[in-house]
């Protein structure tokens, strides 16, 4: 059964700081050895967490790029901007307000502290489960 986990952001570190959360969420994908999508809202948003991988812990590394080259099939971490497509993984890290396409075994919702923005992952969330997927929420 597939399943679709929900990371509500609370904690200062990541509301201060989003793309923190999304990228402990890659490094333990990595570490885990599953290799994983991560879906941008934006270009700008793909360029800030290929940024932020490289810099957010010291003590860790993620290999990761940003979608779109010879060397997707290999690396262990992809950034997907919209409008780059890029072959499916068991594994996707959703930060886009659509539901994530394509096929997986797991999808990682991250879901912003601002109240506003969690109104878009209560429908993920009741489309997920509508369509079979086993759902979990988790406060970050």
């Amino acid at each position: 059964m597939p399943r679709a986990d929900f990371y509500l952001i609370a904690k200062p570190r990541f509301r201060d700081d989003p793309l923190l959360l999304v990228c402990e969420l890659a490094k333990r994908a990595f570490e885990s050895g599953q290799p994983a999508l991560i879906l941008a809202r934006s270009a700008d948003q793909a360029d800030a967490l290929d940024e932020k991988l490289w810099e957010f812990d010291e003590q860790a590394f993620v290999p990761h790029q940003l979608a779109g080259d010879d060397d997707d099939a290999i690396t262990p971490v992809l950034i997907v901007a919209p409008g780059t497509t890029t072959a499916d993984r068991a594994l996707v890290i959703n930060l886009r307000d659509e539901c994530a396409p394509g096929l997986f075994e797991r999808v990682l919702e991250v879901v912003p502290a601002d109240e506003a923005q969690r109104r878009g992952s209560r429908e993920r969330w009741k489309t997920y489960k509508a369509t079979g997927f086993e759902v979990g929420k988790h406060d970050m």
